[in-house]
């Protein structure tokens, strides 16, 4: 055998032992896809009866959790800050999650959450403050000393419409925050509970063309324009305990927010999984975006402006609290 030859299965051998060495690597890091003969492995999810969530019908209906090994059971939870005790309990494996509760929890509780995969991002009247058809408020400096009905307290729903309220000169302790569930909010507006409420899709619509609710401001806009809403987390310890779940559940939603990113037809014949509501209506509503990866920058604005409305004392990094896809 020549040099020459020599020198080439020497390569090809060299080669070889780099692929393996690669894939070994490799191994170590990355939690390894479940066979077909693996059990699932069941895992319950928090939601909310609003689009944000929608993608979890979409990665049911599509396998995709059940390729990762995951059976995904939902239970309904009142919002972000409601599901965070059931989170560190274990009730609860992974839910929605507004950001602005996921930085509350952050600087009262350093290093209970990790925020797993986005989920949705506001756009133009999406989220707005409604008032019933025959209210006496035509602008917001006529919101001062009224009852505004939101999802929870000290969260995206009130920090958007407080900083609504100082375009008005106008702030918390002007009006009367009563916390009730979204889907409460048009009786209470109706039977007088409350003047105005913090509504999202489908409410909106439902209560524009049921109720002539009429809108008094899309809370989306100027200082909250194309808002972070929320993403999907996970109590710190379980990403510790459970990473191959966490990296299943994380590979699994980001196929379903492409999936809703590039197909509005889909997220409207899912909708009435997540919402009572008829096919008609879920293709009329407005929605928002569903971004496909964690980016620090688009979320680091929430706790900025957060810190601007004193719901926390100090900057805080939003980074830690993050924790991305594995590549």
């Amino acid at each position: 055998m020549g040099i020459d030859t020599s020198m080439k299965w020497l390569r090809i051998v060299a080669s070889c032992l780099l692929i393996v060495w690669m894939v070994a690597c490799g191994s170590r890091t990355s939690p390894p896809t479940p066979t077909p003969n693996q059990p699932l492995q069941p895992v319950t999810v928090g939601i909310m009866p609003i689009p944000d969530c929608v993608t979890i019908p979409i990665a049911t209906a599509r396998n995709y959790f059940k390729a990762e090994g995951l059976q995904v059971k939902t239970e309904i939870v009142q919002g972000g800050g409601a599901a965070i005790p059931s989170l560190k309990s274990g009730t609860l494996h992974f839910a929605i999650m507004n950001y602005t509760a996921a930085i509350v929890t952050e600087a009262e509780e350093p290093g209970t959450l990790r925020i797993v995969a986005d989920a949705y991002q506001a756009a133009p009247n999406t989220f707005k403050l409604m008032v019933p058809n025959n209210s006496p408020i035509r602008g917001i400096t006529d919101l001062r000393g009224k009852r505004i009905a939101v999802a929870t307290l000290k969260s995206v729903s009130t920090l958007t419409t407080e900083a609504v309220l100082a375009i008005a000169g106008l702030t918390r302790k002007n009006v009367h925050f009563s916390k009730m569930p979204l889907t409460e909010m048009i009786a209470a507006l109706e039977n007088g509970t409350v003047d105005a409420a913090w509504l999202t899709e489908p409410f909106i619509t439902s209560y524009g063309t049921k109720f002539g609710g009429r809108t008094l401001h899309d809370v989306m806009s100027g200082q909250t324009e194309d808002w972070p809403i929320a993403g999907w987390a996970a109590s710190a310890e379980y990403t510790k305990s459970h990473p191959r779940e966490v990296a299943a559940f994380q590979r699994a939603m980001q196929k379903a927010q492409l999936d809703a990113a590039e197909d509005r037809q889909l997220v409207a014949s899912m909708l009435p999984n997540v919402i009572k509501i008829d096919a008609k209506t879920a293709g009329i509503i407005s929605l928002g975006i569903f971004p496909i990866d964690l980016h620090p920058g688009r979320i680091q604005r929430v706790a900025d402006v957060m810190q601007e409305y004193d719901y926390i004392e100090s900057h805080l990094d939003v980074g830690p609290i993050l924790l991305p896809r594995p590549a």
